[in-house]
């Protein structure tokens, strides 16, 4: 049975202006829906929502012919870019706002957690709030008590249970909000990405509860979120959006390999032949679905398979070394490590190299390739490669994007 079934939703937006602009167009709207019972004529002039691109209609589709269906327990990862579409949709089906176009049916209770502090009030102790939600999701106050000391446990809050929210931290705020919606026992929860406010242990535990809720309670799951790490230890399927419209749908393996080749097809590198007598033939990244496709969590270790093909009956330079450079982005040397191969290199030479976790800062990086023999003879140079190290909730969140540098280095620290 499908707990979720999104037909033909469209949801449109007019830029800088709420309504159409004019009197005429008021009553020209009026009219042509609620006499003629016609579509609103002023919704056939749009185009789809490019945010990179200026168009030329005060008329935007944030989301445009959105059809898919989730079963009951199904877990369901949202994925794309900044602006593709994707809290707009959850919007939709947590009924805070209408579609424009097209049907939602929803089966059983939602409990969303969109934005930090959603359905709090301020003013409100986290215990009010606590009742406040479960009253608006329907339950009693002899079900909501029943589960509040869980609920409390859970988020980690029970000194400050008793406090106004307006003086939680957003971290506190995420801890709180997302243990109502999971304790609250709702058919569907919604959780858009406001769980990366959090730090790497809150993560954690919070895929664990969303595991529970879906594979022990039978509750339908539709989460939101750019760490491709969660989406691929928690969902079972996956739905890309890009410029407001559905790109790709299918298990969540295939559906983050294709948004991550989407953005960026420079994280592998291979080349069959060379001019050279010892070329690279081959850079890649080793791990799961999104580490081969140069997506790593500040957490791992990052894995790289580098192959080298020497032509038969060629000599090189007895002195010759690979070195293996990670640099920023732009072009930032972070570090060298120079491999020796001397003259007796095998036709073809596999090299993998494994760099610690928690050693590169959150970044974009290059890897760069060079085989030669210092000050005698250059081979092969190839920037053959980009990964990216994302935070995934640790301690440099709280800087709100400050510059950090690029490496953690951690001396021992003694203070008298």
């Amino acid at each position: 049975m499908n707990a979720i079934e999104f037909e033909n939703v469209g949801k449109q937006y007019r830029l800088g202006l709420v309504s159409t602009g004019t009197i005429s167009h008021d009553l020209n709207r009026w009219w042509t829906m609620n006499i003629l019972g016609k579509e609103d004529p002023y919704l056939k002039i749009g185009e789809t929502n490019d945010r990179a691109s200026k168009g030329h209609s005060q008329y935007v589709w944030a989301l445009k012919d959105i059809s898919f269906n989730v079963e009951q327990g199904d877990v369901v990862g949202i994925i794309g870019k900044n602006g593709a579409g994707k809290s707009t949709l959850l919007k939709l089906l947590s009924r805070v706002t209408a579609p424009t176009t097209g049907c939602i049916r929803a089966r059983g209770r939602i409990a969303s957690l969109l934005e930090v502090g959603t359905g709090f009030h301020p003013e409100m102790t986290g215990r009010e709030n606590i009742y406040l939600n479960g009253a608006i999701m329907g339950m009693t106050k002899q079900e909501i008590g029943r589960k509040l000391d869980e609920i409390v446990d859970f988020s980690g809050c029970e000194r400050y249970i008793d406090t106004p929210v307006k003086r939680y931290s957003s971290g506190m705020t995420v801890r709180l909000g997302f243990a109502v919606a999971a304790h609250l026992e709702p058919e569907i929860l919604v959780v858009d990405e406001v769980l990366a406010v959090g730090d790497a242990e809150f993560q954690k535990k919070a895929i664990g509860k969303m595991q529970d809720i879906s594979q022990g309670g039978g509750r339908t799951v539709l989460f939101v979120s750019h760490n491709m790490d969660s989406m691929l230890n928690l969902c079972r399927r996956g739905i890309l959006l890009e410029n407001g419209m559905i790109k790709y749908s299918g298990d969540i393996q295939s559906t983050v390999k294709e948004y991550i080749s989407s953005g960026n097809n420079n994280y592998s590198f291979v080349q069959n032949d060379s001019k050279h007598p010892i070329f690279i033939s081959s850079v890649c990244f080793t791990g799961t679905e999104a580490q081969k496709c140069g997506l790593f969590s500040f957490s791992d270790d990052i894995t790289l398979n580098i192959k080298i093909h020497k032509k038969a009956e060629q000599e090189i330079d007895k002195k010759t070394v690979i070195s293996i450079i990670i640099m920023t982005i732009n072009r930032t040397r972070v570090c060298n490590q120079e491999i020796f191969l001397g003259d007796t290199v095998e036709e073809e030479t596999n090299i993998s190299l494994s760099y610690k976790s928690e050693t590169l800062l959150p970044n974009k990086y290059l890897v760069r390739v060079v085989i030669h023999a210092p000050n005698i003879q250059f081979y092969d140079r190839q920037d053959a490669c980009i990964f990216t190290v994302q935070d995934n909730g640790t301690e440099f969140l709280k800087y709100n994007g400050a510059d950090n540098g690029i490496i953690v280095y951690r001396p021992i620290i003694t203070i008298q």
